[in-house]
């Protein structure tokens, strides 16, 4: 290399499920060579189901027309917004105007470093929920903020300790991530707890951006920030397609809130891209227009499965909560590390190792995880009993 990267660049490694794979590739190369059946992969949740049928439908009809290639409006067709809008009015109860609060992405993980590059600037503050989504913590490294890790710890349902972030020395504190229904650990939200983040928001002057994907999974009331009481103005929710409408390759996501908020995300994106693919936002909106059937048939299926990772964990002696949301599950591990390993990581290389099974370490969400381990339900559920039974079996269970 005949320069030197950006400093920044030295604030983040590359993504752990990034390298996980490149492993797992090797092992995979490894025990083919040993007339040995794959790693069974139950580490990223990436939806194994279909699309709607009529935003595939949409997705087709679209692409045969020739209009439908050229660059696209920066804040996405009207008719995109809209279906967006009425997706948060019919399942959220939260009214947005699709002419300024709703900005379309793709994928809400753009959002993250878009909203960071939007109001963080070098030597700003940045409260990042432990454990959480490693790319909050990633994005506030990449504009150079000040990570200030909050715990969230299992005793307390996995909700932020107010108590403990009045504590704080909150000087310089420009923004806050929350997520809810929580990654990894599956825990839910509450209007009541929605309400004391944005009363949160406003007595400290901290815009606090709740990244909501998981809402409709194994969550029979979906909630939003949005709703909460004094929210406008000091919240930011970012949600998309990927995780309900089991779209995540599409890359179809949205940001909400305040007019001047929405503005601020605009004005960077528009220097980033060029508006999304046209017959992708038309088949968004077919998917946004489904009704609850679709969402019923989807946590039927959820359901099965996040018994079937149940017991996996039951083999392992893990303790973890049989009715959280979202598209893992979360459990405790018994026992101790060994040395600079958490007691998730030494119970995860066991299993990859011995097993052939690939389940995350709770350690790469923050050192909260440190002790737990977790399933991802974007499993069949046969390919969840063979996990089973492998580990069983090659662990002597």
């Amino acid at each position: 290399m005949i320069i030197q990267p950006a400093r920044r660049t030295a604030s983040v490694r590359e993504y752990y499920f990034s390298r996980k794979l490149r492993e797992i590739d090797a092992l995979n190369a490894a025990r083919q060579g040993r007339g040995e059946p794959r790693v069974i992969n139950l580490g990223i949740g990436a939806p194994d189901g279909m699309p709607p049928q009529p935003a595939i439908e949409a997705l087709v009809a679209s692409a045969r027309e020739p209009g439908n290639h050229a660059y696209q409006s920066y804040v996405g067709l009207p008719a995109l917004r809209e279906a967006f809008a009425r997706w948060y009015a019919r399942y959220y109860g939260v009214t947005l105007d699709p002419s300024c609060e709703i900005q379309p992405l793709v994928g809400s993980k753009e959002g993250i470093l878009l909203i960071s590059m939007a109001f963080v600037d070098p030597g700003d503050k940045v409260l990042v929920p432990d454990p959480g989504y490693p790319t909050y913590s990633s994005a506030s490294r990449l504009v150079e903020a000040e990570i200030i890790p909050y715990d969230l710890r299992e005793e307390n349902g996995w909700w932020p300790d107010f108590d403990a972030l009045e504590r704080m020395d909150l000087r310089g504190v420009k923004l806050m991530w929350t997520n809810y229904p929580h990654m990894p650990t599956g825990a839910k939200a509450s209007p009541q707890l929605y309400d004391r983040l944005a009363a949160f928001a406003r007595d400290h002057g901290i815009l606090v951006v709740n990244d909501n994907p998981y809402s409709f999974i194994l969550n029979p009331e979906p909630g939003s920030i949005l709703a909460a009481q004094g929210a406008s103005g000091c919240v930011l929710e970012l949600n998309s397609l990927s995780k309900a409408h089991n779209m995540s390759g599409w890359r179809i996501g949205m940001v909400a809130g305040a007019k001047e908020l929405v503005a601020e995300v605009l004005k960077v994106k528009s220097q980033m891209d060029s508006g999304m693919f046209k017959p992708l936002q038309l088949a968004a909106v077919e998917a946004l227009s489904q009704g609850p059937e679709w969402f019923d048939a989807l946590n039927r299926e959820y359901a099965r499965r996040r018994v079937e990772a149940g017991r996996i964990f039951d083999a392992l002696g893990v303790r973890y909560d049989a009715h959280s949301a979202g598209l893992f599950l979360w459990g405790r591990v018994p026992g101790a590390g060994d040395g600079e390993r958490s007691a998730g990581e030494v119970l995860s290389d066991r299993i990859l190792g011995e097993a052939g099974v690939f389940i995350t370490p709770g350690f790469i969400f923050g050192k909260n995880g440190r002790s737990y381990i977790r399933i991802s339900l974007c499993a069949r559920v046969p390919v969840l009993q063979e996990a089973r039974e492998r580990i069983v079996s090659k662990l002597h269970l």
